[in-house]
C-alpha cells in the first residue's frame, strides 16, 4: 500500500508534537517557551506540508497540566511562539488540540479518538479517510487507527516500536517525511 500516492489537496495532516517537532525532555515535560527546541528541518518540514495539505493540526497529550506543573496559560504561551516561528518559515499550523487529563481513559487522550472528533467539529470537510497521523509513539498510531487514519511512525524517540499493525509508514524525521510526498 502506498499510502503517498493517494494523496491529494484534500488530505488533513495530524501531528504529535513532542518527539515530532520539538525534542522531548527525558522523564519531564515541556513546561516553558525557552525549553521548546524545533527538531532540526521541522520548519522546512512544516513549510513543505503546509503547502501539500487541506488542514494541519496538532493534537498533543499534556499531562503535565493535569499535574499541576504548568499552566494552561503557559502552553498557550509555548503554542503561540511556535506558531509564530512555523509561520514566519512559511508554514501554518490551522489548530493546535491538547489532552491535560491525567487518566489514560479520558476521550481527548491519545489514543482516545476527542481531539479528532474536536478538530472535526471545527473544521467539519475533514475526512478520516483521507487523514494521516504522524507520530512518534504507538498510542499516536492506535489514536490513527482508531480515526481510521492512514499512520506515519517517526523513529525519532522510539526506534523499536515497528515493524507494528498500526504503523502504515516509518521515516526517521518530520524533514524525511516531508520530502517524500513532494
Amino acid at each position: 500500500m502506498d499510502v503517498l500516492r493517494e494523496l491529494d489537496a484534500d488530505w488533513t495532516l495530524f501531528l504529535d508534537r513532542d518527539g515530532v517537532i520539538n525534542h522531548e525532555k527525558e522523564a519531564d515535560y515541556i513546561k516553558q517557551v525557552d525549553e521548546f527546541i524545533f527538531y532540526e528541518g521541522v520548519l522546512e518540514a512544516l513549510q513543505i506540508l503546509s503547502v501539500r495539505f487541506k488542514y494541519l493540526f496538532i493534537v498533543t497529550n499534556q499531562r503535565g497540566i493535569g499535574k499541576g506543573l504548568m499552566t494552561h496559560e503557559d502552553l498557550h504561551a509555548i503554542h503561540a511562539t511556535m506558531k509564530a516561528q512555523v509561520l514566519k518559515a512559511g508554514g501554518r499550523i490551522d489548530a493546535i488540540y491538547y489532552a491535560p487529563e491525567l487518566a489514560s481513559d479520558a476521550i481527548n487522550r491519545k489514543p482516545n479518538i476527542g481531539m479528532g472528533l474536536q478538530a472535526k467539529n471545527d473544521f467539519p470537510a475533514i475526512d478520516f479517510h483521507k487523514s494521516l497521523m504522524v507520530g512518534n509513539n504507538l498510542s499516536d498510531m492506535e489514536f490513527g487507527k482508531n480515526l481510521k487514519m492512514k499512520t506515519v511512525f517517526l523513529s525519532t524517540t522510539n526506534p523499536n516500536q515497528a515493524p507494528h499493525p498500526f504503523i502504515d509508514l516509518i521515516y526517521p524525521t518530520l524533514l524525511d517525511f516531508a520530502k517524500n510526498i513532494l
